[in-house]
């Protein structure tokens, strides 16, 4: 009698935790990923698609996320015409993304701290080029929307591409190895 009380009170236990736990699909059409590059005399933006993801809840706080981006969808949205066109295919190529080889990345939550009111840092898996890489950062969650800021050193990933970290003489030829993402989530 009493392993069977113990094991119904184990069920609920369980049951409860799953239940307690809620995954939300993000909506990608309704979800915005904008870069921003910069090099010694300016600086580039634009945007990359969010192919799916989810955020995971437990008791109506983050618990985790997995996000997949669509490289091929890298685009800048601060030139026209063949500027553009030379700056999207330079940045698949393999100077940079190599959008052909590697047509995704990832990012996967690993530790999540509540900071409260809805603001979270989280510690995260983010995979660019088949290399994964630790990153950090604040998101804000608040109803059914969640945003944050990532500065990502592209060096750790193998774009080296015009690196004053790697490669000398660059001079106003250089490109900084800090990209930022400013990501808008709606789920």
């Amino acid at each position: 009698m009493k392993n069977l009380k113990l094991a119904a009170f184990l069920f609920l236990a369980f049951f409860t935790t799953i239940a307690s736990a809620q995954t939300k699909k993000i909506d990608p059409t309704k979800c915005t990923i904008d870069w921003l590059g910069k090099k010694v005399t300016g600086q580039h933006n634009g945007t990359v698609n969010l192919k799916y993801g989810s955020l995971t809840f437990k008791n109506s706080k983050l618990s985790g996320g997995t996000f997949t981006v669509d490289m091929a969808s890298l685009t800048s949205t601060d030139l026209q015409g063949e500027y553009l066109t030379k700056l999207n295919n330079h940045l698949r190529s393999e100077d940079f993304f190599g959008t052909e080889k590697f047509p995704v990345s990832k990012m996967v939550f690993t530790k999540i701290a509540d900071k409260g009111q809805g603001k979270y840092t989280v510690t995260a898996d983010l995979t660019i080029k088949d290399i994964k890489n630790s990153v950090q950062f604040d998101i804000v969650v608040k109803g059914n929307t969640a945003s944050g800021k990532i500065v990502i050193d592209r060096t750790k990933y193998g774009i080296k591409y015009g690196s004053g970290s790697f490669f000398d003489n660059l001079g106003d030829k250089a490109i900084y190895d800090d990209f930022e993402l400013d990501v808008k989530l709606q789920f």
